[in-house]
Parts: structure tokens; sequence; C-alpha cells
């Protein structure tokens, strides 16, 4: 999992590698056993080849639609964190990236609700410099852990002495 080591910068590791929280996939787990259950049960009431034929058809799209697509965006989505940038990466086939210098991030913060807790996931909400505002990244396995190491990440940035004539 995780980004290519050949995309990192000289100097840079990687501090955390995660992904979107496994729940993501309960709707489609559960798209495809009804999808499933409902083309058996029709195979069986319809048992004409042509009617059959249509029922499993319409069955594989929306397998396809409902499971099998969100389960390819689930495993191409990785979130990074390294000791120098945030950087998000989700594609299988088109690829979507978005790199945050980690000396631009301003506040840290996570939401999780009853579910959330109950998952050991939640809400990475992250505000930088820019004028887009915020960065949420939706259900991060233990967000609080990932919170506390990013905010250690930055601290130790803010307080390292500067190499630059900037004062």
């Amino acid at each position: 999992m995780g980004i290519s080591e050949k995309l990192l910068t000289e100097g840079e590791s990687v501090v955390v590698d995660t992904r979107t929280h496994p729940k993501a996939l309960i709707l489609p787990g559960i798209v495809l056993v009804v999808s499933l259950v409902v083309a058996i049960f029709l195979d069986r009431k319809i048992g004409n080849g042509v009617a059959s034929l249509i029922v499993w058809i319409l069955a594989l799209l929306v397998i396809v639609w409902w499971t099998v697509r969100p389960f390819l965006d689930w495993m191409t989505a990785t979130y990074t964190i390294t000791n120098r940038r945030l950087i998000t990466r989700q594609g299988l086939v088109a690829r979507q990236g978005h790199d945050i210098p980690l000396m631009r991030i301003s506040d840290v913060a996570f939401d999780q609700g009853i579910l959330d807790r109950m998952l050991g996931c939640g809400t990475l909400v992250i505000s930088d410099a820019s004028t887009h505002g915020s960065v949420r990244l939706h259900d991060i396995p233990q967000v609080e852990s990932v919170q506390r190491t990013l905010l250690d990440i930055l601290g130790n940035l803010h307080d390292a002495p500067r190499t630059d004539d900037g004062a």
C-alpha cells in the first residue's frame, strides 16, 4: 500500500501511510449480497432462458457499479503523511492527487460520530494557508492517533531552526 519511494524527495520519509477505513465497503458488501439473493430468487422463479439471462445481466451491472467500483476506489485511494508533506492519491486509470506541504498546515482537527468511534475511524480536517480553506479526509483509521502524529511533526517543524534567510 501507499506511495512509491520514487515519488519521495531526498531526505523525505513516510510517517503515516493509510487508506480509507474498511467501513466504506459495508454498503457495497450489502449490495453484493442483496443483488445475488434477488438474482437467484428471480432466476428460480422465472426459469426461462432469456428472462433468466436478463436477470443475471442486470445483477452483474448492479454488482459492477455498486460493488466492484467502490472496492476499486477504496483500494486505490491512499493518504500518506511524510516528514515534509501530506499526500493524497486516488484512482485506478485516471489518477488524482493533492500534496500539501506541512509548513502550510495551520490546524489539524478530527470529527468522530458514534459509529466512527465504535469502528475506530473518523474524519481528519486539515486547514492550510491556501485559499481552499480545509481538506477533509473521511474515514481515516485511528484518526486520533494520526492527528497526534501530524501535530507532533508540525511541532517539530516549527521548532526546528530555519536554514533560510527568512525571519
